[in-house]
């Protein structure tokens, strides 16, 4: 035994989340899905910012390089990479994105 506890399991048993569960219950369909698009865009812009960045500072020849007319086409891969990921899950910021507009939708609503 190396003396460290055993990590705790929270993901695989996570709790409920009964406001939430209620403001679902008095957000329609409609505005749910709305929700769920608006923090799915929200997690690409993110991304699509920090993709940006990760590569302003290249130099050189290719599709990295920093010759005219690659700023375009970076620009369009990163954002195409930006929403690729935000579709497949992203990092996690559109769960809660998303959890915050619907409390505040089921909250507005009365």
């Amino acid at each position: 035994m190396n003396g460290f506890a055993p990590a705790a399991h929270a993901n695989t048993h996570p709790t409920r989340d009964i406001a939430f569960e209620q403001a679902l219950a008095r957000v329609s369909p409609q505005a749910q899905a709305k929700a769920k698009s608006t923090a799915q865009d929200f997690e690409a812009m993110f991304l699509n910012t920090m993709f940006s960045q990760m590569t302003s500072g290249l130099k050189g020849d290719g599709p990295f390089g920093d010759t005219p007319g690659t700023g375009v086409w970076r620009a369009m891969q990163t954002e195409q990479y930006a929403r690729s990921f935000a579709q497949a899950g992203g990092i996690g910021i559109s769960n809660d994105v998303y959890h915050t507009l619907i409390l505040q939708q089921a909250n507005n609503a009365g």
